[in-house]
This record gives C-alpha cells, sequence and structure tokens, in this order.
C-alpha cells in the first residue's frame, strides 16, 4: 500500500491467545478472513483491544508480518504504537516500517502523564523517523491526555499526520476538528457506542471493536449510512447497541473475546494479567451476546 485512505471500518483486531500462551496465527487469520469477507477498510494491530501491553517485541513484528501476507497489499495494515519513552516509539515505528506495516496509530507517551509540549514532541519526533503515515489516537477518557484542537494545529504541519481516532467521548468533537481544519484530518470514531452518531456528524470512518465478532453488521452500519440509508442502518445500529457496550468496559479484551467465540471467529484465551470470564459475570454477558445472536438482523444493502 502506497497510502492510507484512512476511510471506512478499521478492525481494532483481537490478539488470539492458544492454551500455551502462545499467539495462535491460525485463528488470527480466520478472524482476519471474516473481516475481509465482510469488507472492511483496515487491519489495526496491537491496539488496547489486542493486549498491546503484554505483546512482546516480537510478538508485534510477526502479527505484522502475518497481516501483510494476508493482506496482500489490498488493504492497509496499521501497527498501533503505545510505548512508555520516545526512544521505545522510534524503534517500534520503523521496525513497522521495515516489516511493511502500512501506517501506524500512534497513542500519547504510555504511564507519564505528559504535558502539551512534551507530547507535541513526541508525535513530532515519531513522525520525523518514519515515512508511515499516522492516525494519532485521542483518548483522554482512558490516557489522560488530550489532543487539544491546538496541538492539532500544529502537528497539521506533518504531511504524514493524517488522522485521528477519535476517542474523547464528546461527539461534538467532530464537528470542532471539521470547523477548525475542514479536512486536513480523517477522523475515524473509536467509540463503539458512538459510531453512528460520529458517523452522521461526518467522521470518515470507525476503528471498531465488536467488528471482531459481528464484521458484517459494522459494515453494514457504515455502507448504509454512506448510502443515505439512515433508517436501514440506525435499525442495525439500535440492534448492536448492547452488544457495542461491551466495548466501553474495563474488562472489553475479555467480553469481545468472548463474543468472538460465540461467533466463530475468536477464542476466550487472554493473557495474564487478564482472566477468562467466570461465574455469574460470564454467564451475564454471555446472556447479551447470545440474546443478540438469536435477534440477528439480516443483513442487505
Amino acid at each position: 500500500m502506497n497510502t492510507v485512505k484512512w476511510e471506512g471500518i478499521y478492525s481494532a483486531l483481537l490478539t488470539p491467545f492458544d492454551n500455551a500462551d502462545g499467539v495462535d496465527f491460525e485463528l488470527f487469520e480466520k478472524n482476519m478472513h471474516a473481516q475481509v469477507e465482510a469488507g472492511i477498510d483496515g487491519l489495526v494491530l496491537g491496539g488496547s483491544l489486542g493486549e498491546a501491553s503484554t505483546l512482546s517485541f516480537e510478538e508485534k513484528n510477526e502479527l505484522v508480518i502475518c497481516a501483510k501476507k494476508f493482506a496482500k497489499n489490498k488493504l492497509p495494515v496499521i501497527l498501533n504504537i503505545a510505548e512508555q519513552s520516545t526512544r521505545e516509539a522510534i524503534k517500534a515505528a520503523q521496525n513497522a516500517e521495515r516489516n511493511g506495516a502500512d501506517g501506524l496509530m500512534v497513542l500519547p507517551p504510555m504511564r507519564y502523564k505528559a504535558d502539551e509540549a512534551e507530547t507535541l514532541e513526541y508525535f513530532k519526533t515519531i513522525a520525523t523517523n518514519t515515512s508511515l503515515p499516522i492516525m494519532l489516537y485521542n483518548n483522554p477518557h482512558d490516557y489522560k491526555i488530550e489532543i487539544t484542537l491546538n496541538m492539532f494545529e500544529q502537528l497539521g504541519k506533518i504531511p504524514t499526520v493524517q488522522a485521528v481516532k477519535e476517542s474523547t467521548r464528546d461527539v461534538s468533537n467532530v464537528t470542532r476538528l471539521k470547523n477548525s481544519f475542514n479536512d486536513r484530518f480523517k477522523i475515524l470514531c473509536g467509540v463503539d457506542t458512538l459510531a453512528l452518531e460520529e458517523l452522521v456528524l461526518g467522521a470518515d470512518g470507525w476503528v471498531g471493536g465488536l467488528v471482531d465478532a459481528f464484521p458484517a453488521e459494522t459494515v453494514a452500519i457504515y455502507r448504509l449510512l454512506k448510502a443515505g440509508k439512515y433508517q436501514e442502518a440506525l435499525k442495525i445500529y439500535r440492534w448492536f447497541l448492547p452488544l457495542l457496550e461491551l466495548d466501553i468496559h474495563p474488562k472489553f479484551a475479555q467480553y469481545i473475546k468472548l463474543a468472538a467465540l460465540q461467533t466463530g471467529l475468536g477464542s476466550e484465551c487472554v493473557r495474564a494479567p487478564r482472566l477468562k470470564l467466570e461465574g455469574a459475570e460470564r454467564e451475564k454477558i454471555l446472556a447479551v451476546i447470545n440474546g443478540a445472536i438469536a435477534a440477528r438482523p439480516k443483513i442487505t444493502w
């Protein structure tokens, strides 16, 4: 891929593990196949949902290589960069480029709550040390650092900073970005429960979580909206919302992995310190998932 359009449905892929705590690449490819068959537009590897904090440097390399071999340059492969130091972030970005990644999703510094100047320098330094296009991840709710409009103005001077995963949980931020910068930055919704709202407000795409278990429904909402079929999209979205709410819980990896298990696209295996769901909690989440599957809408567009 020579360019990344940053439009449409980008799947924040789960990282499947086997019973020996290794990456299950066969299951990883099975899930990617389902995503591609449904018509998604890009693959995002090693994000929060992909249990990035538990993956080794070597495993991230292997995931990129596997995804690139699978995708065969038909859609972009994006690697998440979530590091504690600028030096390690540069290393990860350059290694992703060597392994064929088409772009990067970059979080602000992990653990340390950098101020505005430090965060800007972090992003700028990464961008100047790789030629890959970048989508910034703006998620102050979880990561405590907000990329403000003033910061976007500075970062807009860097051609490779092209998009934002909008996860502030304030849907009006889509309009603020459009009012301030027109189409300088592509905007992709990063919160499943706000996707329809942000797409209606002009977001260019959606980095989905429940897409790992329900790819066809996720793609259908996007395509129906783009075709002007709002009521049809809304009907699917209303059915989808109880599932989408699994994406905004601290155990979202466990919840979405359970959903993927139930739709035949994943397993429950997580990497410690996460543990598999048990008892009443598991039964509660299963009830949500299985209830939705029983009422699953027929997808046509």
